[in-house]
């Protein structure tokens, strides 16, 4: 807890900062930047979507450890900057590439909306097409932030162009890992990004100070003919976790950050299960509900995406009369900063995860709802056009067949070095790399600990009980047996996506919260599970997408609470009788809905169902090796 509470008091600090500080503008490069650019990079007619760097793959890394690369990092703090302050009327700055996604709804790259779905944006929800779509969503970004930072190199003073035109070339869009624990004394939310309004960087005519373009973006101007509802049409800049609905609203990324520092255990464990336990690419692809498919496995890389849109950007987090932010709500979330920073590790995921199930791939699916040029019902495959990227020239579009390779876009990630590859060593070095990351917050892992404690590992499989005679061991008092046989423990959960009119956080507890009136503490609260967000929007926002009757699902970990609880002495044991009479009078649920809006009552919520579903789990006796789950079956509703 010492650690949570430094972090929020930093991010207290900074909020005040941000009150005090003035106004921060782009850096100043001493001539007409923009119009210089416009000469020497260009403008297409047609955005085509390439891998930039020719056969040169380069891997994106995670945010902090680009940030110590000091001469690529001011490369991207420059080109993103200018990215920000280009003129919104150019379809390659930062609101023509952003607005992509949702609002204002306007056709990018020539490519005209389906009859009746003008209001609504490009991006396919809860659709098989989730992650296949976004990857050349990046990969634009990727290009068009590449070219810049190559044409900024070349404005170095001659005694140094070299080293910056050495480091352009490095250059690979970061990622931000909000499931593996972070550095020591640090927050999930890194500094960078929630520190400061402000930022120092190096660039061709010395160091300035200027307007972090990671912490917000400002429109210039506000578009009020399609941000028409408030607060959207009084929010100048970019919110997390807004203070007031009102103008003058300020970020509170202390409480961002806390809400995340709090959830990450619970995170990194769904990421685990993911990768562990979701090899059917439909199940593991989008979070609707189709009940013949999804049967009792909830999950998937979009509903654990949609978690952290509304985490990082305020969504039922519980300050009284005020929604969330920019970034929890569909249509306005690609404006700020950190869209994009949380969609690359949604491809690092993916691309992960195809390296473990490098055989399961899109199935044809009815679209279950609209997008700027699909239309509900219509059947998505492979071979759909992933609207509005184009591969060439000619007019043709990526489809998932042609983003299936990810390193003919130029980029890898560090797990992944080798590019796709089916080998068994190779799927065996990402499994031991998902351990080191995500595994630690698993049950799975006492059981392996155990194993490396004793001296075991690799192929050997002797049993702890046959290294240490009949003592129990830490893992046997665990619930654990000699072949590493345990049981998990999940809630399922099933809701209508818009029952709320807006995003929404179901939050899980054993036992009430310490302080129920409070909401913004229920996450820092010693009994509390996990929590589970839905990224949707009102019906001004995104009516186009006609989200009505859409179910969504997703899970929360229950499991190593559950061990904690036997541990205190709170739980009899971890027999599944024991087990399910204490989750049936004790897990307690709270939702936050838009305005900071409680429900006590969870049952009023339209199309609620928390199932507890459980599964029998062979932990993995060795690094390289993944938990094997048994057939995961619904016990009871709650």
């Amino acid at each position: 807890m010492t650690r949570f509470r430094l972090t929020s008091t930093i991010f207290v600090v900074w909020i005040t900062h941000h009150l005090a500080l003035g106004h921060y503008t782009a850096y100043d490069y001493g001539f007409d930047v923009h119009g210089r650019v416009k000469r020497e990079v260009g403008q297409a007619s047609r955005v085509v979507v390439r891998g930039d760097g020719g056969p040169d793959i380069r891997v994106r890394q995670e945010i902090r450890q680009l940030e110590r690369d000091q001469d690529v990092w001011n490369l991207y703090i420059l080109a993103l900057s200018m990215m920000q302050f280009t003129d919104q009327s150019e379809p390659t700055s930062w609101y023509g590439i952003t607005g992509i996604h949702g609002m204002p709804h306007q056709t990018w790259g020539g490519v005209a909306p389906t009859p009746g779905n003008k209001d609504t944006g490009y991006c396919t929800h809860s659709s098989v097409l989730f992650p296949t779509w976004h990857r050349p969503y990046l990969a634009l970004y990727e290009v068009f932030l590449y070219s810049l930072i190559q044409t900024i190199a070349t404005w170095w003073p001659e005694n140094e162009r070299g080293k910056y035109q050495e480091a352009a070339l490095r250059f690979r869009i970061p990622y931000w890992d909000w499931a593996t624990p972070p550095p020591p004394g640090e927050s999930v939310l890194p500094s960078s990004v929630g520190g400061s309004p402000y930022i120092d960087v190096n660039g061709p005519n010395g160091v300035q100070r200027i307007a972090n373009p990671l912490f917000s973006y400002t429109f210039r101007p506000l578009n009020l003919t399609s941000f028409r509802q408030s607060p959207w049409n009084l929010w100048s800049t970019t919110v997390r976790s807004p203070t007031t609905t009102g103008l003058g609203a300020q970020s509170n990324n202390s409480l961002v950050a806390l809400n995340l520092d709090q959830n990450q255990r619970s995170l990194s464990q769904r990421l685990y299960i993911l990768f562990s336990n979701y090899g059917n690419y439909s199940r593991f692809s989008n979070n609707a509900w189709i009940p013949l498919l999804n049967n009792a496995s909830y999950d998937s890389v979009e509903s654990l995406h949609d978690t952290i849109h509304n985490l990082a950007g305020g969504g039922g987090l519980g300050q009284p009369n005020v929604q969330g932010g920019h970034m929890s709500f569909i249509p306005y979330s690609a404006f700020d900063p950190i869209f994009f920073l949380h969609h690359c590790m949604v491809d690092r995921i993916f691309a992960m995860w195809q390296f473990l199930y490098p055989q399961a791939w899109v199935t044809p699916t009815a679209a279950i709802l609209n997008s700027y040029t699909t239309s509900r019902g219509q059947i998505q495959d492979s071979q759909t056009p992933l609207t509005p990227f184009f591969i060439n020239g000619q007019g043709d579009f990526w489809t998932s067949d042609g983003v299936r390779n990810f390193t003919q876009f130029g980029y890898t990630y560090t797990e992944l070095s080798t590019g796709p590859n089916n080998s068994m060593r190779a799927q065996a070095d990402v499994k031991k790399d998902i351990n080191h990351l995500y595994g630690l917050a698993s049950p799975a892992n006492i059981f392996l600990t155990e194993l490396r404690s004793q001296g075991i590992r690799g192929n050997n499989r002797m049993r702890p009980s046959e290294k240490r005679g009949n003592k129990a061991t830490a893992a046997a008092a665990m619930g654990f047996n000699d072949g590493g046989l345990y049981r998990e423990w999940i809630a399922n959960i099933r809701v209508r996506k818009q029952a709320l009119d807006g995003p929404f956080t179901i939050h899980f507890f054993f036992g009430r919260p310490a302080n129920d009136a409070d909401p913004q503490s229920w996450t820092s609260t010693p009994n509390h599970v996990g929590t589970i967000g839905v990224f949707t929007a009102d019906k001004f926002g995104m009516g186009g997408m006609q989200m009505g009757g859409l179910d969504v699902s997703g899970t929360v970990p229950l499991t190593t609470a559950l061990m904690s609880e036997f541990a205190a002495g709170k739980l009899a044991s971890l027999e599944s009788g024991d087990v399910e009479r204490f989750l049936r009078r004790n897990l307690v649920k709270r939702i936050v809905g838009p305005g900071g809006k409680v429900w006590r009552d969870v049952s009023r919520v339209e199309g609620l169902r928390i199932a507890i579903a459980s599964s029998s789990v062979k932990a993995p006796g060795s690094d390289d090796e993944l938990p094997v789950w048994g057939e995961v079956e619904e016990l009871f509703v709650l």
